[in-house]
C-alpha cells in the first residue's frame, strides 16, 4: 500500500460517514472485510454487517463532528493512522483513535482495527462495563 492509497481511503472514509444511508461502503470494504470497534472486541464480518453496525453507531449522517487524521505507519499492506474526532458544536464528544488497515489491491479495506480512547477515560467509554461504570 502506498502512503497516497491509505489517506484517499481515510477520506472516502470521512465522506461515507458524512452521507446518507450505508452505499458507500462497498467502495470503501471489501466484502467480507472485517470490522472491529477495540482490540479485544468482537469484529463483525461482511458488508451487511459493517453496514449494520454504521447504523447504530451514528446518530446521523450530518451530526456535526470535525476529523482530523495522521497516518503514522504504512508497511505492506497495512496502514497505522491517529484520528482525532470531536462530535457537537459545542462539542459533547472528543475521541482520539488509532486505526489499523489492511487494504486489498483495489484499495477497499479488508480488516479495519479501532483502538478508541476517550479524555479522562482511558479506551473505554463512560459507563461501559469495562470501565468499571
Amino acid at each position: 500500500m502506498e502512503h497516497a492509497r491509505l489517506a484517499t481511503w481515510i477520506d472516502l472514509y470521512e465522506q461515507a460517514w458524512r452521507s446518507p444511508g450505508t452505499d458507500w461502503l462497498e467502495y470503501l470494504f471489501a466484502p467480507e472485510a472485517t470490522y472491529t470497534m477495540g482490540p479485544f472486541g468482537p469484529p463483525v464480518t461482511g458488508l451487511d454487517a459493517i453496514a449494520e453496525l454504521w447504523q447504530r453507531e451514528r446518530a446521523s449522517h450530518d451530526e456535526v463532528f470535525r476529523m482530523e487524521s495522521e497516518i503514522v505507519a504504512v508497511e505492506g499492506d497495512t496502514g497505522v493512522v491517529r484520528v482525532e474526532v470531536t462530535y457537537g458544536d459545542p462539542v459533547d464528544r472528543h475521541y482520539r483513535d488509532l486505526w489499523i488497515v489492511r487494504l486489498d489491491d483495489e484499495g477497499r479495506c479488508t480488516s479495519f482495527e479501532e483502538w478508541p480512547f476517550w479524555p479522562g477515560k482511558g479506551a473505554y467509554p463512560p459507563g461501559s462495563p469495562s470501565a468499571g461504570g
